[in-house]
């Protein structure tokens, strides 16, 4: 699928500034099903990786940019836009940015040990070893800007098949 293709064709039915990016268009791991569900419910509106696994010619997300929320199958389901990026050690995200990401009890509690073992499987992948006392993260908060799974704005999949 051609997402940047489909951005375009969103920028102009949703009269947005022309030059608006698409920074990227990703789904969320292992759980991509369920927590595109919550970012098109309005439930989810943050999000954390890992900065030390940005690679060095990878850009970090901007404040103002969009991305494309993905399912399991790579189809887009949401379009957000960025509204803040913040770079904090991992001891440091907290109790509002928990419930912001909209996922188990909303807890700082539960956000931990989930992340936790995301984050020690995804270090480990890169061949790194996650430290919560050392690891900085990257910080996103977010808001919808269309749930692509209503289709309110017509056959905006046509283009893409």
């Amino acid at each position: 699928m051609d997402y940047q293709k489909l951005f375009e064709e969103l920028k102009m039915r949703l009269d947005l500034v022309a030059d608006a990016k698409l920074q990227a268009a990703y789904q969320y791991g292992v759980q991509a099903d369920e927590l595109a569900r919550l970012v098109v419910k309005k439930i989810k509106t943050a999000t954390t990786s890992a900065y030390d696994l940005y690679e060095k010619d990878e850009p970090l997300p901007q404040a103002g940019g969009y991305d494309l929320i993905l399912d399991s199958k790579d189809q887009p389901v949401a379009l957000i836009q960025v509204d803040q990026v913040q770079i904090v050690p991992y001891l440091e995200v907290d109790e509002d940015h928990a419930f912001r990401e909209g996922e188990g009890d909303r807890m700082l509690a539960y956000w931990r040990r989930v992340h936790n073992i995301f984050f020690k499987e995804d270090y480990a992948l890169e061949g790194k070893v996650f430290d919560p006392q050392t690891a900085k993260m990257v910080l996103e908060k977010f808001h919808l800007v269309v749930n692509l799974t209503e289709n309110k704005l017509g056959p905006i999949y046509q283009i893409n098949k």
